[in-house]
């Protein structure tokens, strides 16, 4: 019986190829993108996954009140570790100090490589447990001892046994390789990480630890990573350390001001490091756990939109296949019979869209890569995965055939044999529902993406209070750095390419440091005082185009400049001084209590640092020396001279004078891009799914138009034996859909408006949302209608009248 029913389809879906390929392509669109969606939402939902220890990681955190305000901090001290390490030990496996993770230069021999490494104690390999391909999960005993991942152990090494061999980071310090292991995936947290190198020896490293920073509470500079024991819960863990610095605290002098934050101590568990990251208010937010519910959401959207495609197609051709069905119940055919052929004839249609299915996201995958910012694969030899695309196949026949075999096997054989059989008007009813339901998602989309693509090009056109154009920055990662900055910048000048350089504490495109200890005349005793604090060189203004509103820029020219700084009108504003320039601020440096007194020399304009999307910080600048230091390198290139000229030149420059380093450098106008790649990422899927839903959203208007042109067939041959013109018949077959789509615009704007209000509230810089957008898409919607519709309308208005009126 099968075998006969497969047949029977097979011969349906030949004699009908237009049919058959609208079916088939429509489903294997909507199966494409569920299948990509499904990959997606896997890799998220599977992040850290990779770490056997998963559910019993944990990063250390502190949450806090600061005058009525929440905060929170991944950023600890040295003797909170040391408190937890020893008071509390008997709750964890592993506890493991970490420093921050950083860009470092490796090299053996003359083979240099930059690498992005972290310092941590010495079980961090067993505790991640990183999958040792040379070496052990102790390798990291020895305090001058490196574990490599595979790809910088191939960089530095080539196909030789890196294991015994020696490695300079940063030209500084020797460490010999004792490890490597395979590099992370992309979908775990600690997937940058190039290298792992022992916590001692970074404190060695950096005198300061030693000198302040052990004994010291109010020095925040490391992590702590956990993993508890498998007899305790997270949560009861984290409860028991919540006082851990408090109780400490209150039993030392001078420490008031820690005690009044009243920090509590919890673990923040690795399964939501990921879709949990934000912290506001001193509390994770679901913001990212959302969005992906949001997307699976709208993949499975987009699949109904091709199941309901079949249904209208289907249901489209019923008089087709009435007779059919009469002739078979005649015969005796029983209904669960012809269930069974109809829903054999969906299964078969589903399995070689499924198939085509594949191909298409096989060819998809590296652009859906491209837009989501993944590495992901079809996996082919899982069993899961063949497993679930069972199951997918079958939900999918199943949701997309039953109403077709139900509705088709309900036919009166008498009336149909009769030639009485008629639909009716309440036999549509369910195909306008599904074809309202089409358009009111696709509209919303597009709104969607307008809004998107709107907020983002309102951030990028926001003055940003410097010239990006020509502008480079490099990290000054090797020693050998330091100490040659004015013959660099003579060397570089020489060459004709560069019209300034300086040195800055960090990028330019972050505020690298903050502090507070600031004093100035009328300041609110009660009001923080904390700034983003940045030290740079004399010619920082000038090579990053600073715009001043009053006051001057720095000058070698004056000595007492040692002791000035320029401030942004954040700060101004912060400050509430109508006239800065000339005011005095005292600076208590936290470290040493040092007070050093500075003199505002200049205003300028706000510079956009952080993200776009927020106020600009109140930031100072001050000439490096005093509390400060500077990491990274500014180059302006001559406006004259273009950058593929240019750096070929400054390379050169650099190779001679710091040969230890990589010339290595990033664009600033680039950098300050990727400010938007989370924006832009949603707004690139809003579109593909948008596009998507319009065009499988079109299939289902051809299939209804197609329906009503074939149920009005006599009554066109009328309208047309009386003097109807084509134009005539076309509005006739057209108004219903225009109908059909005005009630979907009427579902669609509010929808998108309410959701598109609510995500722009995340941003403090935002766009309006104006009434154009939703013209546009209105306007857009019905002319994709027309469009759409047209087609069969003017067929059906084409056909020879005498013909038409044969056809009962």
């Amino acid at each position: 019986m099968i075998r006969n029913y497969l047949t029977i389809a097979f011969r349906n879906l030949l004699r009908q190829k237009a049919y058959s390929f609208l079916n088939i392509g429509g489903l294997a669109l909507g199966m494409a993108v569920a299948l990509l969606i499904g990959l997606w939402l896997q890799d998220e939902l599977s992040y850290n996954t990779y770490h056997a220890n998963y559910t019993y990681l944990a990063k250390v955190m502190k949450r806090g009140n600061d005058k009525g305000r929440n905060w929170s901090s991944t950023s600890l001290q040295y003797p909170l570790a040391t408190e937890l390490q020893t008071t509390y030990k008997s709750h964890f496996q592993h506890i493991v100090k970490a420093s921050w993770v950083q860009d470092y230069i490796l090299s053996s021999g003359e083979t240099k490589i930059s690498s992005t490494g972290v310092f941590m104690e010495a079980a961090a390999p067993e505790m991640f447990t990183l999958k040792m391909l040379k070496g052990n999960w102790s390798a990291l005993q020895d305090p001058h001892s490196i574990v490599l991942s595979a790809s910088s152990a191939k960089a530095l090494f080539g196909n030789q046994d890196p294991l015994g061999k020696i490695v300079k980071m940063n030209t500084k310090v020797q460490v010999q390789v004792t490890g490597v292991y395979e590099d992370l995936p992309r979908n775990t947290e600690l997937h940058e990480i190039k290298f792992f190198a022992p916590f001692s020896l970074w404190a060695s490293l950096n005198d300061w630890i030693a000198e302040r920073a052990l004994n010291d509470w109010t020095n925040h500079f490391l992590y702590l990573y956990v993993q508890i024991k498998p007899t305790s819960s997270l949560e009861q863990v984290s409860a028991r350390i919540k006082d851990a610095e408090l109780n400490q605290i209150k039993k030392l002098e001078g420490l008031q001001k820690q005690v009044a934050l009243q920090p509590q101590v919890f673990l923040h568990p690795m399964p939501k490091w990921h879709l949990f990251s934000d912290f506001e208010e001193g509390k994770p937010q679901s913001s990212s756990v959302r969005f992906v519910w949001l997307v699976g959401l709208i993949g499975s959207f987009v699949l109904l939109l091709a199941c309901i495609n079949f249904m209208n197609l289907s249901t489209a051709r019923s008089s087709k296949r009435a007779k059919e069905v009469g002739v078979r119940k005649t015969l005796g055919s029983l209904r669960t019979q012809l269930i069974g052929q109809f829903f054999s004839e969906s299964y078969l249609i589903v399995f070689l869209a499924f198939g085509l299915a594949l191909v298409l996201a096989k060819l998809g995958l590296p652009y859906f890569n491209e837009i989501a910012a993944k590495d992901m694969r079809l996996p082919w030899n899982q069993g899961w995965f063949w497993l679930g695309s069972i199951l997918f196949i079958l939900i999918t026949g199943l949701l997309a055939g039953s109403y077709p075999a139900l509705y088709l096997s309900s036919f009166n054989p008498v009336k149909v044999l009769k030639g009485t059989f008629r639909a009716g008007r309440l036999a549509s009813l369910h195909r306008e529902v599904m074809v309202v339901m089409q358009f009111t998602i696709s509209v919303t989309l597009i709104i969607c993406t307008i809004i998107v693509y709107n907020q983002i090009m309102f951030a990028k056109n926001r003055p940003v209070g410097y010239a990006r154009d020509g502008l480079i920055t490099m990290d000054m990662k090797s020693d050998d750095f330091y100490g040659k900055y004015d013959v660099l910048r003579t060397e570089l000048k020489n060459t004709g390419v560069v019209a300034e350089m300086s040195q800055s504490m960090g990028k330019i495109t972050e505020v690298a440091s903050g502090n507070n200890g600031f004093q100035w005349k009328g300041k609110d005793p009660n009001r923080d005082d904390s700034f983003g604090t940045l030290a740079v060189s004399h010619e920082h203004g000038k090579t990053v185009g600073w715009q001043f509103v009053a006051g001057r820029d720095f000058s070698r020219e004056y000595a007492s400049d040692s002791v000035g700084m320029v401030i942004n009108e954040a700060a101004a504003k912060f400050m509430g001084l109508k006239n800065p320039v000339g005011e005095s601020v005292s600076w208590t440096w936290w470290r040493t209590q040092e007070v050093k007194h500075y003199k505002i020399l200049g205003v300028i304009k706000d510079m956009v640092m952080e993200s776009p999307y927020e106020p600009v910080e109140p930031t100072v600048f001050y000439l490096k020396g005093f509390n400060g230091t500077v990491n990274c390198i500014n180059i302006k290139i001559n406006p004259a001279v273009s950058a593929r000229e240019a750096l070929p030149k400054i390379e050169t420059v650099f190779k001679k004078l710091i040969p230890s380093a990589p010339f290595e450098y990033q664009f600033v106008d680039e950098e300050y891009a990727k400010k938007f790649a989370t924006e832009e990422r949603i707004g690139k899927l809003a579109a593909l799914f948008a596009s998507l839903a319009i065009i499988i959203s079109c299939l289902g208007l051809f299939g209804l138009a197609s329906f009503a042109a074939e149920q009005r067939t006599k009554e066109i041959g009328v309208r047309k034996v009386l003097g109807a013109s084509i134009g005539d018949v076309w509005l006739l077959l057209s108004k219903d859909f225009m109908r059909l789509i005005a009630i979907a615009l009427g579902i669609a704007v509010p929808s998108a408006f309410y959701f598109m209000h609510h995500w722009l509230q995340n941003y403090e810089y935002r766009v309006r949302i104006e009434w154009w957008i939703f013209a546009l898409a209105g306007t857009g919607a019905i002319s994709i209608t027309l469009l759409t519709v047209s087609y069969q309308s003017i067929r059906a208005a084409r056909l020879n009248p005498a013909r038409s009126l044969r056809t009962e």
